[in-house]
């Protein structure tokens, strides 16, 4: 069922991202339609991979840690924890576990920061960090190797959604994109700053911790 799916959405993707690509003029609609037809299939993925209740629990409860984080330091533009517990989730527990941290939390936090058509997007963008954190596992376990993945993702975050909004609400030339960058650059540079922060503070201890729960769930006990 979840193969199904995932070629079902892989397809609505491809439609959609083909009459992004055709008609210009709705371009807002379709990549809307594209970034949800990636949901539903990152959703198919993550089916047989956290169908343990535990490990459930936990991706929600980091998300939510994630989500509050965000809306705590929402004051500050562009700083937020979402990035480094991502991608500490996904490298500590598998992409799996890593893409529902960070999508769930993008979802979580905009009841409070507000929804809009910007929501699927950031939670593909933050759900790819934690991929990214998965990907990167084994170059990412000292302080500073974390802190330089979770400062390039902040910035490939920032530009994706920057891209999105040109592509969705401006002209489609290369003065429209050139300016659209420069204007969130500052937003983009505090993103990825405030990452390597925390990074730096607590990002490899999460991840220690994150390994350590997850061998208990992988632990079997056997009665004999």
């Amino acid at each position: 069922m979840p193969r199904a799916v995932i070629t079902f959405a892989a397809a609505i993707a491809f439609a959609a991202a083909a009459w992004a690509a055709t008609t210009p003029r709705q371009g807002a609609l379709a990549l809307l339609l594209l970034a949800a037809a990636l949901l539903v299939a990152g959703a198919a993925w993550l089916d047989p991979g956290l169908g343990v209740s535990k490990t459930l629990t936990l991706v929600a409860t980091l998300a939510a840690a994630a989500a509050g984080g965000r809306v705590l330091f929402a004051a500050i533009p562009g700083v937020q924890p979402v990035t480094v517990i991502a991608v500490a989730a996904g490298a500590a527990l598998g992409a799996r576990a890593g893409f529902g941290v960070g999508a769930l939390a993008a979802l979580a936090s905009n009841f409070f920061l507000g929804q809009g058509p910007w929501t699927p997007w950031q939670m593909l963008a933050w759900g790819g960090c934690g991929v990214a954190g998965a990907l990167a596992a084994p170059l990412v376990r000292r302080r500073v190797p974390f802190a330089l993945l979770c400062f390039v993702l902040g910035f490939a975050f920032s530009g994706l959604m920057d891209v999105w909004e040109w592509y969705s609400f401006y002209p489609h030339t290369w003065a429209a994109l050139t300016v659209q960058l420069g204007r969130g650059f500052w937003f983009d540079a505090a993103h990825a700053i405030g990452n390597v922060v925390i990074a730096l503070v607590a990002g490899p201890e999460l991840r220690r911790l994150l390994e350590r729960y997850g061998r208990r769930l992988r632990t079997e006990v056997v009665w004999t």
